[in-house]
């Protein structure tokens, strides 16, 4: 996933508000979001070639969403960064706890986001040590935790516009599928050719062989309950699915 944009404890009806954007390789199987098989009480998307998730929620109150951060030339890690959120959610520890205990050289370049219900911890293997996050909207891609990318700080200001537009989903939705491309004196430089970083500059990353594959709006209600709503788009940026499933009763 290569864009997040966390609300935390900003909104009096909704504690936990998340808008974001999976962009990967279409030729890579991938499972929309879905109640899981083997593990019911967790709904979201699955990665069917390592069996982890980019953004999940589970009934229990806990949410885990992972991006990559972009180092072209680094070696690539032993274990799947999917496996960090999806263990996150299967498991009982605290968000803070759990992400002490990460074996953090087993994986590449990591951002990883975790709610317990309790805590919203910020946890990365490129940018210090665990740490919780005081209320506030904060903004997540492919480098630290907000990285002053033009995408995201635009998506940040449009994610605290959208607030008061609240049970109404279209603000979140509309933000996520900006395909404005970045001037090139704008740009990060992050080590790939200048026309991978005009395309990745989107917020809604479209082309034929790489792209925004979902885009996912979660809000958490004041007795724990999320609400998933995930959209699901092809090469040409075309809508293929959306689907809407609770944790609640």
């Amino acid at each position: 996933m290569c864009l997040i944009v966390v609300g935390w404890r900003v909104h009096a009806a909704y504690p936990l508000l998340l808008a974001a954007n999976r962009d990967e390789f279409h030729a890579r199987p991938t499972a929309a979001a879905a109640r899981w098989p083997d593990a019911p009480q967790i709904v979201g998307g699955r990665d069917l070639e390592a069996g982890g998730t980019w953004l999940a929620v589970s009934a229990g109150g806990r949410l885990a969403a992972v991006t990559n951060v972009r180092e072209p030339g680094m070696a690539k890690g032993a274990r799947s960064r999917g496996e960090l959120t999806r263990n996150f959610l299967l498991g009982t520890e605290s968000a803070l706890d759990y992400a002490t205990q990460i074996d953090s050289a087993a994986y590449s370049g990591y951002n990883l986001l975790l709610s317990d219900g309790e805590e919203l911890v910020y946890a990365s293997n490129r940018d210090g040590a665990p740490r919780t996050l005081a209320p506030g909207i904060y903004g997540l891609s492919n480098h630290r935790l907000d990285s002053p990318w033009p995408k995201l700080e635009k998506a940040r200001a449009a994610f605290a516009q959208a607030l008061v537009t609240l049970p109404d989903e279209n603000a979140f939705f509309s933000l996520l599928t900006d395909r404005e491309i970045v001037a090139d004196d704008k740009l990060p430089q992050t080590g790939v050719p200048l026309e991978w970083e005009r395309l990745l500059s989107a917020v809604f990353v479209q082309s034929a062989s790489y792209g925004t594959r979902a885009s996912t709006f979660v809000r958490q209600d004041c007795a724990g309950n999320f609400r998933l709503h995930e959209r699901s788009f092809g090469p040409s940026g075309e809508l293929l699915q959306s689907s809407v499933i609770s944790t609640g009763v």
